[in-house]
């Protein structure tokens, strides 16, 4: 059985939403509260492999991409959640399932402001130690 349809088969009507750009990238939605079972499948029963996770804020919240790569097929699968709670973002963090999400969860913490329950080790990581709390230079400004 192929990876997709896997995904398919174990996630089911947790995919919001399911695209191909081309036959090796594939994305799929889930709710942010799905995120961590379904980063735990691919990466720990699937044998994928975490590659990063980029982050940026939408009009309607925050979306973040965490993308993993079948490498025997060349393929990556990127799976999105949008945070909708613009004034405090939060979502679990899957660095308990991979340690190689740490820095990339302290970067989208300190620039963009969201909050990753369960992450070990939030502390800046880019930002000078004398910059503002709670200005985060990759947000839009508030109106």
């Amino acid at each position: 059985m192929q990876i997709q349809e896997r995904i398919k088969e174990k996630l089911g009507n947790k995919i919001l939403e399911w695209g191909e750009n081309g036959p090796r990238r594939k994305y799929f939605t889930v709710k942010k509260e799905d995120i961590y079972e379904t980063v735990r499948f691919l990466f720990r029963d699937l044998g994928l492999r975490f590659s990063t996770a980029s982050g940026i804020q939408t009009p309607s919240g925050f979306e973040i991409l965490y993308h993993f790569s079948f490498d025997k097929a060349g393929e990556i699968y990127s799976v999105r959640i949008l945070i909708e709670d613009k004034k405090h973002p939060e979502v679990a963090s899957v660095t308990p399932i991979f340690p190689g999400a740490e820095w990339i969860e302290r970067e989208m913490w300190e620039l963009l402001g969201i909050n990753f329950k369960g992450h070990p080790n939030l502390k800046k990581l880019l930002l000078a130690d004398d910059w503002p709390q709670g200005n985060y230079p990759l947000r839009h400004k508030q109106e």
